[in-house]
């Protein structure tokens, strides 16, 4: 507020001004928040960015960033994550804390079980590996061996520290994954049921955003009237400012625009897709007339069958809920494989994340497994499983 010679912090837009959680009257203010739903019935909650809530003493300019290393993980967040914890009495609920730039070793402390302060984390490091050069607005194919990587360290890590991972591709911030890590066309049905797969069989808890489970895709927009998120309208405009084409900046959008993760949901194939009776604030894909819930309802292959399935096989065996986790064919990067082990419990998922097959640099002896589940029509696997498909997804099991 310049005519006042006042200012305020925003982390994000300019309507968003940051609270200071340094200040206890806030933190009771918030409290009362908790309260006041807990009663309501709630029986869990999500918290909005919450490893940026403590800043430090001392505002300083940072030359050469964004100014996250001052903000994120700060110096009190545990402190304070403690203390709303306890004062409201959530401990014994679900808690999940969305984490923005976090840290593993930071990640371990908010969901070890000791800590008392969440039950696990979002963190969005996976969804980065088709940013060029660490740019969201740049164009890249996607890095499968760093998207390996980075499930390995996140897994293993928190296994052996006791932390607790949220699992998840989608969200209101992110673009439809079968649009971004497979194929929308020839192995769409294929592609967004091995995605499933790769999440549903790690060790942790599993999410499922809407739409999610039926394969829904990016929106597909020609035009940037047909958006509606800030984002995206402000980096439009810097895109063209920074001398990229119209057809370039919407190209862009096209696959990065958090829009594309907020169209209404598609339950039928009438006026659009059954979610209103009158025009939604955003437009949908032209595909709802055949990616619906009534149409997938009716199919025993579809998606969101498939989905059914894997949450039903998560209930039904423990080495899924509870299990060790070890990732094998670390050098091809096609392969997103692992072994997850509990008791006398083995089990096997094996996921090629490509529109290729690949052969296994080391078969898998059949003798003594049962198929769980599969994204392809059953077939005679032979004594060794030689290869995968493309976008083929196996669950193998062993007791």
């Amino acid at each position: 507020m310049p005519a006042l010679g006042k200012w305020y912090l925003h982390l994000f837009d300019v309507t968003q001004a940051d609270l200071n959680w340094d200040n206890p009257r806030v933190r009771e203010e918030l409290k009362e928040i908790i309260r006041f739903w807990k009663k309501k019935g709630v029986k869990g909650f999500r918290f909005d960015v919450v490893n940026l809530i403590s800043k430090p003493e001392q505002f300083e300019n940072d030359a050469s960033g964004d100014g996250r290393r001052f903000y994120t993980d700060g110096p009190h967040v545990h402190e304070y994550l403690k203390e709303l914890t306890a004062d409201t009495g959530i401990g014994y609920m679900i808690t999940v804390g969305e984490m923005s730039s976090t840290s593993l070793e930071n990640c371990i402390r908010y969901s070890d079980p000791e800590e008392k302060e969440l039950s696990m984390c979002f963190n969005f490091h996976h969804l980065k590996v088709d940013y060029k050069d660490g740019d969201k607005w740049e164009l890249t194919a996607p890095d499968y061996a760093g998207l390996k990587s980075l499930f390995e360290t996140w897994q293993e890590g928190m296994l052996e520290h006791n932390g607790w991972n949220a699992l998840f591709w989608c969200n209101h911030d992110q673009p439809r994954i079968v649009s971004r890590l497979g194929d929308t066309k020839k192995y769409w049905k294929e592609s967004a049921k091995m995605l499933a797969a790769c999440i549903h069989m790690l060790r942790g808890t599993p999410y499922i955003y809407q739409g999610e489970e039926l394969g829904m895709t990016n929106a597909g927009y020609e035009d940037i009237r047909e958006y509606r998120d800030v984002e995206s309208m402000n980096y439009y405009q810097i895109m063209r400012q920074n001398k990229k084409t119209r057809e370039e900046a919407l190209e862009i959008l096209r696959q990065r625009s958090r829009d594309n993760g907020r169209t209404p949901m598609q339950w039928n194939p009438e006026a659009y897709a059954g979610f209103s009776e009158h025009e939604p604030w955003i437009g949908l894909p032209e595909n709802y007339r055949y990616i619906n819930v009534e149409k997938e309802e009716q199919d025993p292959d579809s998606i969101l069958n498939y989905y059914r399935r894997l949450t039903a096989l998560r209930k039904e065996y423990p080495v899924i809920q509870k299990g060790d986790i070890a990732f094998l064919y670390r050098d091809q990067q096609e392969v997103f494989a692992y072994r997850r082990c509990l008791g006398g419990q083995e089990l096997l998922a094996l996921n090629n994340l490509s529109g290729e097959p690949v052969k296994l640099s080391e078969p898998v002896p059949m003798e003594g497994y049962q198929i769980l589940i599969e994204n392809y029509p059953e077939k005679e696997k032979g004594e060794r499983l030689e290869g995968l498909r493309p976008y083929e997804s196996i669950v193998l099991f062993h007791a």
